[in-house]
Protein backbone atom coordinates (compact mmCIF):
# COMPACT_ATOMS: atom_id res chain seq x y z
CA UNK A 1 0.00 0.00 0.00
CA UNK A 2 1.74 3.44 -0.78
CA UNK A 3 2.40 5.77 1.97
CA UNK A 4 -0.05 8.70 1.98
CA UNK A 5 0.67 11.86 3.29
CA UNK A 6 -1.40 14.01 6.09
CA UNK A 7 -0.17 17.51 5.46
CA UNK A 8 -1.80 19.42 8.72
CA UNK A 9 -2.24 23.33 8.70
CA UNK A 10 -3.50 25.87 11.41
CA UNK A 11 -6.30 27.99 10.04
CA UNK A 12 -7.75 31.01 11.43
CA UNK A 13 -11.67 30.90 9.81
CA UNK A 14 -11.77 27.03 8.95
CA UNK A 15 -15.50 27.71 6.83
CA UNK A 16 -13.01 30.70 4.50
CA UNK A 17 -10.24 28.02 4.22
CA UNK A 18 -12.99 25.23 2.95
CA UNK A 19 -14.42 27.53 0.45
CA UNK A 20 -10.68 28.84 -1.06
CA UNK A 21 -9.71 25.12 -1.79
CA UNK A 22 -13.00 24.40 -3.24
CA UNK A 23 -12.47 27.22 -5.86
CA UNK A 24 -9.07 25.56 -6.10
CA UNK A 25 -11.14 22.28 -7.51
CA UNK A 26 -9.96 19.89 -4.06
CA UNK A 27 -12.76 18.18 -2.77
CA UNK A 28 -13.87 18.32 1.27
CA UNK A 29 -14.03 14.65 2.87
CA UNK A 30 -16.68 15.31 5.48
CA UNK A 31 -15.75 12.10 6.83
CA UNK A 32 -12.40 13.22 8.31
CA UNK A 33 -14.11 16.59 9.07
CA UNK A 34 -15.94 18.59 11.97
CA UNK A 35 -16.54 21.72 13.78
CA UNK A 36 -12.55 22.10 14.33
CA UNK A 37 -10.97 19.96 10.99
CA UNK A 38 -11.34 19.42 7.35
CA UNK A 39 -9.91 16.74 5.35
CA UNK A 40 -9.26 18.43 1.63
CA UNK A 41 -8.43 15.58 -0.71
CA UNK A 42 -5.43 16.98 -3.01
CA UNK A 43 -5.07 13.39 -4.63
CA UNK A 44 -5.37 9.81 -3.89
CA UNK A 45 -2.72 10.33 -2.03
CA UNK A 46 -2.37 13.46 -0.75
CA UNK A 47 -4.65 15.21 2.01
CA UNK A 48 -4.54 18.55 3.86
CA UNK A 49 -5.89 18.47 7.64
CA UNK A 50 -7.02 22.12 7.80
CA UNK A 51 -7.10 22.75 11.46
CA UNK A 52 -8.63 25.54 13.43
CA UNK A 53 -5.80 26.61 15.30
CA UNK A 54 -7.30 25.51 18.93
CA UNK A 55 -7.35 22.41 17.51
CA UNK A 56 -3.71 22.51 15.81
CA UNK A 57 -2.40 23.37 19.64
CA UNK A 58 -3.60 20.13 20.78
CA UNK A 59 -0.82 18.32 18.52
CA UNK A 60 1.96 20.69 19.79
CA UNK A 61 3.89 21.54 22.68
CA UNK A 62 5.34 25.03 20.06
CA UNK A 63 3.54 28.00 19.51
CA UNK A 64 1.69 28.07 16.30
CA UNK A 65 3.70 30.43 13.62
CA UNK A 66 1.59 33.08 11.49
CA UNK A 67 2.25 32.23 7.91
CA UNK A 68 1.62 35.45 6.67
CA UNK A 69 4.50 36.44 8.52
CA UNK A 70 7.23 33.64 8.84
CA UNK A 71 7.26 30.94 6.36
CA UNK A 72 7.29 27.48 8.49
CA UNK A 73 6.72 24.98 5.34
CA UNK A 74 6.24 25.33 2.01
CA UNK A 75 4.06 22.80 0.25
CA UNK A 76 4.81 21.73 -3.42
CA UNK A 77 2.41 19.72 -5.98
CA UNK A 78 3.12 18.64 -9.03
CA UNK A 79 1.28 19.77 -11.81
CA UNK A 80 -0.01 17.96 -15.23
CA UNK A 81 0.65 20.98 -17.56
CA UNK A 82 2.26 24.86 -16.96
CA UNK A 83 -1.45 25.95 -17.97
CA UNK A 84 -2.65 24.05 -14.31
CA UNK A 85 0.06 25.53 -12.64
CA UNK A 86 -1.35 28.92 -13.94
CA UNK A 87 -4.96 28.17 -13.36
CA UNK A 88 -4.47 26.85 -10.12
CA UNK A 89 -2.45 30.44 -9.66
CA UNK A 90 -5.18 32.55 -10.97
CA UNK A 91 -8.38 30.62 -9.03
CA UNK A 92 -6.00 30.89 -5.81
CA UNK A 93 -5.78 34.64 -6.24
CA UNK A 94 -9.57 34.78 -7.31
CA UNK A 95 -10.59 33.34 -4.07
CA UNK A 96 -8.44 35.78 -1.63
CA UNK A 97 -5.06 33.95 -2.05
CA UNK A 98 -2.00 35.92 -3.34
CA UNK A 99 0.89 35.05 -5.34
CA UNK A 100 4.42 35.95 -3.74
CA UNK A 101 6.85 35.65 -6.79
CA UNK A 102 6.98 35.84 -10.59
CA UNK A 103 6.24 32.44 -12.25
CA UNK A 104 9.89 30.91 -13.01
CA UNK A 105 10.50 29.04 -16.14
CA UNK A 106 13.73 27.01 -15.95
CA UNK A 107 13.02 24.99 -19.51
CA UNK A 108 12.74 21.33 -17.77
CA UNK A 109 10.85 22.89 -15.03
CA UNK A 110 7.82 25.50 -15.09
CA UNK A 111 6.96 27.17 -11.30
CA UNK A 112 4.82 29.41 -9.60
CA UNK A 113 2.59 29.35 -6.53
CA UNK A 114 0.59 31.33 -3.98
CA UNK A 115 -0.48 32.04 -0.72
CA UNK A 116 -3.52 30.33 0.87
CA UNK A 117 -5.93 32.89 2.88
CA UNK A 118 -3.74 32.37 6.13
CA UNK A 119 -0.45 32.70 4.36
CA UNK A 120 0.36 29.45 3.49
CA UNK A 121 2.97 29.06 0.70
CA UNK A 122 1.96 26.42 -2.00
CA UNK A 123 4.36 26.32 -4.77
CA UNK A 124 3.20 24.45 -7.81
CA UNK A 125 5.33 23.17 -10.06
CA UNK A 126 5.01 20.92 -13.49
CA UNK A 127 7.99 19.32 -14.96
CA UNK A 128 8.79 18.24 -18.59
CA UNK A 129 8.13 14.10 -18.80
CA UNK A 130 11.74 13.63 -20.66
CA UNK A 131 13.40 15.48 -16.83
CA UNK A 132 12.33 13.22 -14.98
CA UNK A 133 12.88 10.55 -16.93
CA UNK A 134 16.68 11.40 -16.83
CA UNK A 135 16.31 12.14 -13.73
CA UNK A 136 15.50 8.03 -12.74
CA UNK A 137 17.92 7.10 -15.01
CA UNK A 138 20.64 8.76 -13.35
CA UNK A 139 19.28 7.91 -9.53
CA UNK A 140 17.87 4.52 -9.86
Amino acid sequence: MPARIFVNLPVKQLHRSIEFFAVLGFQHNPQFSDTTAACVVISEHIYVMLLTEAKFKTFTPKPICDASKSTEVLIALTCESRRTVDELVRLAVSAGGATYAQPQDHGFMYQHGFQDPDGHIWELVYMEPNAINQAAEVNP
